[in-house]
């Protein structure tokens, strides 16, 4: 994956095993735990099962990556953590980044996910 410019983390905890957890974020963010299809703007460029899902895209005002990384605190306690990353290049790109990240947009987008994921879990 190319390096891109750290955004932010957000994590959760849910009470449930990895291999649970690991279900409930494929099929929150893929529709499908088995096909896992990424959602519109993504391409998923690493799996490995049952601990890391990568997405990354692009268009004209951005590259970006989502990460999502499952982490064992427990025998039935996993800690569910989203990392993003982007570049925004440009003046469009700063605009864009403006609308998105400094509104407070995608955080809220990315906590809503996780609880989701913590629902569905």
């Amino acid at each position: 994956m190319e390096r891109l410019s750290y955004i932010d983390e957000h994590a959760r905890s849910v009470e449930v095993n990895r291999d649970r957890a690991w279900k409930a974020v494929l099929k929150v963010v893929c529709h499908d735990p088995h096909e896992p299809s990424p959602p519109t703007g993504f391409v998923v460029d690493s799996l490995a099962e049952p601990r890391r899902l990568a997405l990354r895209g692009q268009h004209w005002f951005s590259k970006y990556a989502l990460i999502f990384e499952l982490d064992e605190e427990g025998p039935s306690r996993t800690r569910v953590r989203a990392r993003s990353y982007g570049d925004f290049p440009g003046l469009h790109g700063r605009i864009y980044r403006a609308l998105v990240v400094g509104t407070g947009g995608h955080r809220l987008v990315v906590r809503q996910m996780l609880r989701r994921i913590a629902a569905t879990a």
